[in-house]
């Protein structure tokens, strides 16, 4: 299918599918005419993606465990260092969590009370 075909497919821009096959998250061929042409899979593939960036990964970590991400949701084979990989982005976030909370308790200190 064509990038157009794609983007309508799974809603995302066409611009946001060349940054995906820029950043390696995303293959495509192309025809004798230079068109990006992509695979039946290529829909799962973006789906994947969407739904890993909606969880707070990165497109480097992404790219490390897309190999091993199966269906939509995705699920994933445990192969390579998936879950270690997966751990760390966890922790990672929740030290975010924790630093957002301290933030917000400093900022609401500045508010007079009701």
């Amino acid at each position: 299918m064509l990038i157009g075909e794609l983007s309508r497919h799974t809603g995302v821009s066409t611009r946001l599918l060349r940054y995906y096959e820029e950043q390696g998250l995303l293959e495509a061929a192309r025809g004798p005419n230079g068109y990006r042409t992509y695979s039946d899979d290529a829909v799962t593939t973006v789906r994947q993606v969407r739904a890993l960036l909606l969880a707070g990964l990165s497109t480097d970590v992404i790219r490390e465990i897309l190999p091993c991400a199966r269906g939509e949701l995705p699920e994933f084979d445990w192969c390579v260092d998936v879950r270690a990989i997966l751990d760390r982005e966890l922790a990672a976030a929740d030290v975010r969590i924790e630093d957002l909370r301290r933030g917000r308790e400093a900022l609401a200190g500045y508010l007079p009370s009701p």
